[in-house]
C-alpha cells in the first residue's frame, strides 16, 4: 500500500495533518557524529526520505528539528519542530509548527543503533519518525505567493490590453 500524503493541501484553509502514531521516513541533512563522551546534540536537522516504508509522507521540502541523546549503543531522537513548503506549479503553502515524535530504527527499536564507536550517521540512511500525537499545522501567510499572484494577474491584464479586438 502506498503511503498517504499529509492532507489537505492547497485548499483555502489548508492544513498539514498527520494522525497520532503516523510514521514518516526521514534522514539526517548532514553527517552526524557523536564524539567520545558526547551524549547530547540539540537542534539536529532531519528531512523527509520517501524511500522508507512508512504510513505517511511529508511534503518533499521539509526540515524537522530534534534533539538527540546517546544512551549506550543507541541514539534516541525526539522531534519538536517542523517547517514544510508544499509547492504545486506557481502555488505554494508554508507550514511551520511544533510536533512530537520519536525516531525508530529499521529494527523497530526506539533510537538508532550506533554502527561504530563514534556513532556516525550519514544523510543517505533513512529511518522512521513516529508521531506521539496528531500533527495539525495551519498554512501560514505566504507573502511571496501573494506577490506572485498579483504579478500573474497584472501580466494577464497587460496581455489582454495588448490584444487587438476582433472586428
Amino acid at each position: 500500500m502506498a503511503p498517504l500524503m499529509a492532507t489537505p493541501l492547497f485548499a483555502a484553509d489548508a492544513a498539514l495533518v498527520l494522525p497520532e502514531r503516523a510514521t514518516v521516513g526521514v534522514e539526517f541533512t548532514e553527517n552526524v557524529a557523536f564524539a567520545e563522551g558526547e551524549n547530547n546534540r540539540e537542534n539536529i536537522l532531519l528531512r523527509p526520505n520517501h524511500d522508507v516504508d512508512a504510513s505517511h509522507q511529508l511534503p518533499q521540502y521539509c526540515v524537522i528539528i530534534g534533539d538527540a541523546v546517546r544512551s549506550g549503543e543507541r541514539v534516541r531522537i525526539t522531534a519538536h519542530d517542523v517547517t514544510c513548503i508544499e509547492a504545486e506549479d506557481a502555488d505554494s503553502a508554508i507550514f511551520s509548527g511544533e510536533m512530537d515524535g520519536g525516531v525508530y530504527d529499521t529494527d523497530g527499536q526506539y533510537g538508532l543503533t550506533c554502527e561504530d564507536s563514534t556513532c556516525t550517521f550519514l544523510p543517505s540512511k533513512g529511518f522512521m519518525l513516529t508521531l506521539n500525537e496528531t500533527l495539525e499545522i495551519e498554512a501560514q501567510d505566504n507573502p511571496s505567493a501573494e506577490i506572485n499572484a498579483q504579478r500573474r494577474q497584472a501580466g494577464q491584464e497587460n496581455n489582454e490590453e495588448g490584444q487587438p479586438e476582433d472586428e
